[in-house]
């Protein structure tokens, strides 16, 4: 089975962290905040037996993270870098029969023609699945997401989940953040029309109404809460890493608020579960 080449634009960025993206995300004391807020989410959603595929995988900690309780993840991403950094890690936790890797970019999701990736239906990592993940920020990197909202609906079975997460454009930690440094268009950079231009790759922050509206063909928005509107973004890691007890306490106090208003509004990313119509 072959996968389609990944998208040219985005790759290359996302190569040269992958490296680097364990040690600067995935350990630190922002980074497991955040994705323990998202793991506590996948756990509820995802059970043992069902098969979830993964867009815009990382170096693998949310697959391992849900292979380690017993589900098939078909994990994807553009940068064969990350794609590579996640197979060491899948083969160090001995997982590789329940995870599989491939580098596939977002917008290459195609259509079912007889299985997903040129491969026939019904094998332990082709569809139809029981649900999808795509997971810090990789559908910002994403022009238009009503295609895609569109060919996943096609992949994952009526009644299954999707959990979602993006960065939003309101982040009052960013603004305080950037503006005590002097970097107001840092500091404003998610509110421009159109996104920020990244190592080559355009990244757009959509709100939450308009990324439901994109999503309501096939998909039934069922919850929003938010992940980093107390907890600081990954940049302030340095104050988060001084302040353990500080960072503990607003972890504890935004799990209790997460899915209140106006909190998944203001939040570094917000966290939106659907489920197919």
């Amino acid at each position: 089975m072959t996968s389609p080449p990944p998208s040219a634009p985005a790759a290359p960025p996302f190569d040269d962290l992958a490296a680097s993206y364990d040690r600067d995300f995935t350990a630190s004391a922002v980074g497991r905040a955040q994705r323990a807020a998202v793991w506590r989410r996948l756990a509820l959603s995802f059970a043992a037996g069902e098969r979830v595929l993964e867009l815009g995988c990382g170096t693998g900690e949310d697959a391992l993270y849900l292979a380690r309780r017993g589900v098939r993840v078909l994990a994807t991403d553009a940068s064969p870098a990350m794609v590579a950094a996640a197979r060491r890690k899948v083969a160090a936790a001995g997982l590789e029969g329940l995870i599989d890797l491939r580098v596939m970019a977002i917008e290459d999701l195609a259509p079912p023609s007889g299985g997903p990736f040129g491969g026939p239906c019904g094998g332990p990592f082709e569809g139809p699945f029981d649900g999808a993940l795509s997971s810090f920020g990789a559908l910002n990197c994403i022009a238009e997401l009503a295609p895609v909202a569109r060919r996943l609906g096609r992949w994952v079975k009526p009644g299954g989940r999707a959990v979602l997460s993006l960065m939003g454009p309101l982040v009052p930690w960013e603004w305080l953040w950037f503006l005590l440094r002097g970097r107001p268009r840092t500091a404003l950079r998610r509110l421009r029309p159109g996104g920020v231009l990244w190592r080559g790759v355009r990244v757009r922050y959509p709100g939450i109404r308009t990324v439901r509206r994109a999503f309501a063909p096939w998909w039934r928005a069922r919850r929003v809460a938010a992940v980093g509107a107390l907890v600081p973004p990954s940049y302030a890691e340095g104050w988060a890493s001084r302040h353990p007890r500080l960072l503990a306490f607003l972890g504890r106090w935004e799990r209790r608020l997460e899915a209140f208003p106006p909190l998944p509004w203001l939040a570094d990313h917000y966290l939106l579960e659907l489920e197919r119509r």
